[in-house]
Formats: C-alpha cells, sequence, structure tokens
C-alpha cells in the first residue's frame, strides 16, 4: 500500500505560492551595511565639521592677537599722551573730541594701523565699524561712510564684546558688506576682533577680517582626506568582520539545524522500524521454523522451494539487522583508535570475498596513528565501503587504498575501486537515508558511514564517474598524544 501522501493533498486548493524561507545572512548583509555606513557617514560629517570650526577658531584667535599687539604697539610708538588704545583713534568723527592729542601723531598712528591691517595675508576684505555700526575704513573705498544692518554678527559681537568668527563658501549678495575687490574662490573666514576703550568695558570699534587663508584649507582638506579615508577603511574592516562572523555563525546555524532535523528523522525512523522490526521478527521465526521443519520431513522436489523460502526469511532479518542498526543512537564518546588495525580487520574478513572477486588488493603504508572513534563502529565504516566496492566490481577489478594527508590534527584516508561508478544523480543521493542502487539493499551503509565519521569530528566525500570507479575519501581527527 502507497502511504505518501498525493501532491495535490498537501495545501490547499487557493493556496498561495510557497513563501521562500527567511535568509538572514542576506538581511543581516544589508541591514548591517546601511547601519554601519549610516554610523561612518555620521562620524564623518562630525569629524569634518569639528576639523573646520577648530581650525577657524584658531585662525581667529591667531588674527585677533595679531590685530590687538599691531594696535597697542601702534599707539606706544607714537606716543600720543592721554590715549592708551587704538580704538578711540580709528573714527575721523571724533578728532574733534581730541584736541589735546596732536592730529599728526593721531594721523601717522591710524595710518601705520591701517596700513597692516591693509597688508594683512590671505586676506580678501577688511572694514571697521564705528559702535553706531557706521564703516569708518575699509580695504574697499567704496564701503567707507556705509550703515550696515541686519548683520547679525556685528550686532552680536557689539552686544556680547566678544570676537565672533564664522566661515562661507558662497559670500552673500544680501549683505551689503560683502563686497569684496577679490571675490574668494573657495573656503572664507570672516573675524569680528573689538577693540576697547582704556577702561577695557566698552567697545570703541569693530575690525571685520574676510580671509581666504590658502595654506589653511590645504591643511583642512589634507585632514577630511585622512578623516574620510580612515572612516572608509574602518567601516569595511568593520563589515567584514562582522559579516564574517555572522556568516559562520550562519552555516553553523544551518549545520545545526540541518542535524536537528535528521536526528528528528531518525528518532521518527527509528520509532517506525522498531515497529516494523517487531511485527516482523515474530512472522518471520514462524515462516523460517516451519520451513525447516518441513525441510527435515519433506525430502521430494519440494526441497528447492523450502530452501528459497529460508534464504528469503533470512535476506529479510538481515533487512531488518541493518535497519535497526542504522537507527540505533550512536555512543558519543569518542576514543583512541588506530586506524590502520582497523582497516587491516575489515580488509582481512573481506579477504575471501576480495579473492574470489577478481579484485586486487593495493594498500599503501598506512602511518601508525589513533584516531578519534570507537573500534565498531569504526570497523563498521571500512566494511561497509569494502562491500560496496565489492559490489561494485562483479567483474574484477583493483580497490586501492592510500593516505591523501596525515599531520597534527588531521588523517585522510582514500577508498578508489575501479568499479561501475555512479552517476551526478546518484551520487547526490547517495548518503540518504534508504536510497540503494543494489538489488535487494536497504540503503544504510552510506548513510551510516556519514553519520559515523560526523558524530567524532570527521568527513566523508564521494566522488565518482559512470564506467571509471568511486572514490571516497575519509577525513578522520587525529587523537591528542
Amino acid at each position: 500500500m502507497d502511504l505518501a501522501p498525493r501532491p495535490d493533498t498537501l495545501l490547499p486548493a487557493d493556496a498561495g505560492p510557497a513563501r521562500k524561507p527567511f535568509n538572514l545572512l542576506r538581511w543581516y548583509a544589508w541591514v548591517s551595511l546601511a547601519i554601519i555606513l549610516s554610523v561612518g557617514v555620521g562620524l564623518g560629517l562630525i569629524s569634518s565639521r569639528f576639523i573646520i570650526d577648530e581650525s577657524v577658531e584658531r585662525d581667529a584667535l591667531l588674527t585677533a592677537q595679531f590685530i590687538t599687539s599691531i594696535a597697542d604697539a601702534e599707539v606706544r610708538h607714537v606716543s600720543i599722551p592721554n590715549v592708551r588704545t587704538m580704538g578711540e583713534l580709528l573714527d575721523p568723527r571724533t578728532d574733534h573730541a581730541l584736541s589735546d592729542v596732536d592730529p599728526e601723531a593721531r594721523r601717522r598712528a591710524r595710518g601705520e594701523f591701517l596700513d597692516h591691517i591693509a597688508h594683512l595675508p590671505d586676506m580678501l576684505l577688511a572694514n571697521i565699524y564705528a559702535p553706531d555700526r557706521t564703516v569708518i575704513w575699509s580695504s574697499n573705498p567704496a564701503l567707507i561712510g556705509k550703515l550696515i544692518e541686519s548683520d547679525d554678527d556685528l550686532d552680536r559681537a557689539f552686544e556680547y564684546k566678544m570676537r565672533v568668527s564664522a566661515s562661507y563658501h558662497d559670500f552673500e549678495q544680501a549683505r551689503s558688506e560683502q563686497k569684496f575687490v577679490t571675490p574668494p574662490e573657495q573656503l572664507f573666514i570672516e573675524n569680528y576682533i573689538p577693540l576697547f576703550d582704556a577702561d577695557g568695558e566698552n567697545v570703541t570699534a569693530m575690525v571685520e577680517i574676510y580671509k581666504e587663508p590658502h595654506d589653511l584649507i590645504v591643511r583642512i582638506e589634507h585632514g577630511l582626506l585622512l578623516i574620510w579615508l580612515a572612516i572608509a577603511v574602518g567601516v569595511g574592516l568593520v563589515y567584514v568582520g562582522l559579516y564574517g562572523i555572522m556568516r559562520r555563525a550562519a552555516r553553523l546555524m544551518a549545520v545545526q539545524q540541518k542535524r536537528l532535523i535528521g536526528n528528528e528523522t531518525f528518532v521518527a525512523l527509528g520509532e517506525v522500524s522498531s515497529a516494523v522490526a517487531h511485527s516482523l521478527r515474530n512472522p518471520l521465526a514462524s515462516i523460517r521454523s516451519s520451513a525447516e521443519l518441513a525441510q527435515a520431513f519433506d525430502e521430494g522436489p519440494a526441497q528447492k522451494n523450502i530452501s528459497d523460502i529460508i534464504s528469503q526469511v533470512d535476506r529479510m532479518s538481515q533487512w531488518v539487522r541493518e535497519l535497526l542498526q542504522s537507527l540505533r543512537p550512536l555512543g558519543d564518546e569518542a576514543v583512541p583508535v588506530d586506524v590502520a588495525q582497523a582497516l587491516r580487520d575489515s580488509l582481512q574478513a573481506h579477504g575471501q570475498a576480495l579473492q574470489q572477486g577478481g579484485v586486487r588488493l593495493v594498500l599503501a603504508d598506512l602511518p601508525t596513528v589513533r584516531v578519534l572513534g570507537q573500534p565498531a563502529l569504526l570497523g563498521q565504516i571500512f566494511s561497509s565501503l569494502i562491500a560496496n566496492a565489492l559490489e561494485s566490481m562483479e567483474a574484477g577489478g583493483e580497490l586501492r587504498v592510500e593516505v591523501m594527508r596525515h599531520d597534527r590534527r588531521t588523517l585522510s584516508l582514500r577508498l578508489s575501486d575501479t568499479g561501475k561508478g555512479m552517476s551526478e544523480q546518484q551520487q547526490r543521493m547517495a548518503f540518504r537515508p534508504f536510497f540503494t542502487t543494489k538489488q535487494g539493499g536497504v540503503g544504510v551503509g552510506l548513510m551510516l558511514v556519514k553519520r559515523i565519521m560526523e558524530c567524532f569530528g570527521g568527513s566523508v566525500r564521494l566522488s565518482s564517474r559512470e564506467g571509471m570507479g568511486t572514490r571516497v575519501l575519509l577525513n578522520f581527527r587525529v587523537a591528542a598524544t
């Protein structure tokens, strides 16, 4: 009776297409890439802004110190009595209030100071404002005498009596004080530097400097390049490292899931097989006993039929034993096993079959090494592979055993035969339960080989070509000495 469900009964009639399984690695790759790139870009922008602001602030501080130093030096140079700061001399409209100051000394001090301002390196424009926001001097004569309104930075500098700095990439046409004689090429800096009275409490003049420091810009660009390069390398290393870890974890999860499904399958098959074996053993024993009894009392022509019955019963009993053995839980405790001795014992057990089958044995020198496993299970591996090789070489051939790799951790043995080989489809199905190409076979031999090898941390690989034979590579874990 065919107990397999029909394909059209697995899903309802109105069921849609099956959903694809969730690909954890693919989702992680894209999501982690987006997050890491976002973090990298954010850090890059913050670092870039910090570098620019700190560089501009440093340049503004040096410019302010330079201008105040010049102002103090020029005042001391001309020795003007009753006047201790340059800010009190810059506005020509207040000259009449300084009747006790020599006009020539005042003109010379102011001229020297303005000449220094006009020849500052990298300067685009210089303006000096009176407290009423009127331009009392400018390197662009067209701005002298203009009243500047709605300038937040200028108002803040006067109100809080502090230095104010800002950086720009494009000048604003709406700002009437940004009338450059030479337009800036790229980044330029605006500095407001207050000049105080003799008491240091009131701002008597405000110096505005527009600079395009080429050397500073080159240094900023170099620093930004290094920052973005470091961030790009860091992002790449973090992504590759995390992706590698996640990829390995995904592989381990896939292996664990596969093992879990396999274990559940074996548990279910074991329960079914135990029930089937229990149901078959008693009838088979009864049939064999009856056949033996009939064989003992009947010496007529029925003897051949009775012998056939006994042989078929024995074959079915062997199937049941192999099935139960293949689904029995394997012992997890590994012990050091002499792999060379286990192989020789299996070859000796099949010696007569090899000779009768016309199979020539080519055995390489085996190292004296112990691998992790159990003696009975390793013998079962070699016996199963040798039996398969014998069955594939019905007309004789060659069975070769050779060492492919031997180091402190791994021992690799390859068993090759010159039998009929396997097709690609048969190779893909070789390690699956109950798949067999042999007449009357159960299909558990190679499956059991794979289970035993993986149970003790090893692996098995099979390669074959039709008409060219089969090769089985066994990778054992070497026991620690």
